[in-house]
């Protein structure tokens, strides 16, 4: 498939058919890089995404974290069970 470069002011712009959008899952906003000659365009990533499960998993098997946690004074001492 060819695309032709259109004027944007002082830049240009690539216009994609709409069934191409909705293909690849594209919405308004996309990540680009040049990659050996070529424009790689991926449909952005949301934030903070996957972060929820990754946050179920570590409750749930304490895998990932970076230290364990350590008593203090006040856990031996102050702290009251009940």
């Amino acid at each position: 498939m060819k695309a032709r470069l259109v004027r944007i002011g002082n830049s240009r712009g690539l216009r994609l058919a709409k069934p191409l959008i909705e293909q690849l899952g594209f919405e308004d906003e996309v990540e680009m890089r040049a990659e050996r000659g070529a424009l790689v365009v991926r449909a952005s990533r949301r934030v903070r995404a996957g972060w929820a499960e990754a946050a179920v998993h570590l409750a749930a098997t304490g895998e990932g974290l970076l230290d364990t946690g350590t008593a203090t004074r006040f856990d031996a001492e102050e702290w009251e069970w009940r």
